[in-house]
């Protein structure tokens, strides 16, 4: 009996859920990744249908799973365009995107369309690029969504809180992967005082 009552609640849940937009944004190695995976295995905890999409490019830890920098992962379907997630996430409850920065600026449309179809979409990504530039969708998600958590890495000159990813290396692609070889986490006033060096 008590089972059946429970089943009968997961399904009228999911008949009733409401959409959301959810975007976790912020430096390099400030934590985003970490936080998608934390929020897309709790999901999978609470018996909720999760899929996870990542940048068929970035493969630096892994080709097919989200890896954080602590190195937690978790199974994912590698895209080149944002439009694959519409075509991959029928009877899913909870979309994962990660590094939702390097996905085309169609990715907007579509996390209101699966939101509005009431699903849970979480967004992990850059906000800003190396130069503070805004970065790809990210700025245009944080718009729409129901929830923008900033998060912050800490400074490695100062151990203030974090403001941007500064490059290390001579080289003005906007896309480059790459980690603490390639990129440091600084605060503003530590941006600023490494632009003037380097000039």
């Amino acid at each position: 009996m008590l089972i059946n009552i429970y089943n009968d609640r997961l399904c009228d849940w999911r008949i009733s859920r409401p959409g959301r937009i959810e975007v976790v944004c912020g430096s390099m190695f400030s934590g985003k990744t970490e936080e998608l995976i934390r929020r897309m295995k709790r999901a999978k905890f609470a018996k909720q249908r999760v899929e996870i999409f990542k940048p068929a490019m970035d493969v630096r830890y892994s080709a097919e799973d989200v890896v954080s920098h602590d190195q937690n992962s978790i199974p994912s379907t590698p895209i080149d365009t944002s439009s694959s997630i519409l075509l991959l996430a029928s009877n899913i409850d909870v979309v994962g995107i990660d590094e939702a920065q390097f996905l085309d600026q169609g990715l907007i449309d579509v996390c209101n369309q699966l939101a509005n179809k009431g699903i849970r979409v979480i967004v992990a990504g850059l906000d800003m690029d190396f130069q503070g530039k805004p970065f790809g969708p990210i700025p245009g998600l944080c718009a729409i969504a129901d929830e923008v958590v900033k998060v912050h890495a800490i400074c490695v000159k100062c151990g203030a809180l974090a403001y941007i990813s500064h490059r290390l290396v001579d080289n003005d692609k906007r896309v480059l992967l790459g980690e603490k070889q390639t990129y440091e986490p600084l605060c503003r006033e530590c941006y600023q005082r490494a632009l003037q060096e380097e000039q």
